[in-house]
């Protein structure tokens, strides 16, 4: 494995002493990320992750893994089954099929899932208010993504607004800090900040559509994506180098 270089350098938190957050964590490589980065500052972690129908719900198998690994104050797998009803979204209706090999070829593709990240930043800021926690964390990106709207840095500062005129805690002036470290990142980016901090991204997912045998189907935007960030890192992706995935299992 090839150790990761100086612009691997690791950023300061940006808060003083030990905040609680709440981090939405899917099982991807950017949540991991994240949840490492988290740690490596010292907050507490209430982690979040999501059942809404998807058909790559082994996602949530790493999920876990990864909660259990960084031992997070708390995690929660909330199920919202409504994304499944309204359709519209290759990952939630599998009569639609997941695109391969078109990675950047339509703007917004059929693999987005209509205001998932509005729902799950909704599920995560109730959280935050009712435990306390002052920072939300997200491991959104804007650079080497699918296109998705609600990956912008304009959707985050909506969000943050929002946070600061429809809570309690907002009009109180003590609205939780919404963090998307990665917002300007490149996949390989991340992963050299990933390996600095000594992520296992063997145990992390981010197919969309895996394969009978349990592995990744290495087309669809979301492998494409990852594909592309471990080759900028200058590394082999550790999940293709260990055969079948079995997240969780050590």
């Amino acid at each position: 494995m090839k150790r990761p270089s100086s612009s691997s350098a690791i950023p300061e938190a940006p808060t003083k002493g030990t905040p609680s957050c709440v981090l939405l964590l899917s099982g991807g490589l950017d949540s991991a990320t994240c949840l490492a980065l988290v740690s490596r500052w010292g907050w507490t972690v209430h982690a979040l992750s999501f059942d809404y129908g998807q058909r790559h719900r082994v996602e949530l198998r790493a999920a876990r893994a990864l909660a259990r690994k960084y031992r997070v104050a708390s995690h929660r797998v909330i199920a919202i089954p409504a994304f499944g009803a309204l359709g519209g979204s290759a990952l939630t209706d599998r009569s639609i099929r997941v695109p391969k090999m078109a990675l950047g070829k339509a703007r917004i593709p059929v693999t987005y899932v209509p205001a998932r990240n509005t729902l799950f930043l909704a599920f995560a800021l109730g959280v935050a208010e009712s435990s306390g926690a002052t920072e939300i964390v997200i491991g959104a990106n804007a650079l080497d993504y699918s296109g998705y709207p609600d990956c912008r840095p304009a959707f985050v500062d909506a969000f943050r607004a929002l946070a600061r005129v429809g809570t309690r805690a907002g009009i109180e002036g003590r609205a939780p800090e919404i963090r998307a470290p990665l917002l300007n990142k490149s996949k390989g980016e991340t992963i050299r900040w990933g390996l600095a901090l000594g992520v296992e991204y063997a145990l992390t997912w981010s197919c969309y559509d895996p394969r009978p045998d349990g592995r990744p189907c290495g087309a669809c935007d979301s492998c494409r994506l990852r594909a592309r960030g471990f080759a900028e890192a200058g590394m082999a992706d550790p999940l293709i180098e260990g055969g079948p995935m079995r997240p969780g299992v050590e």
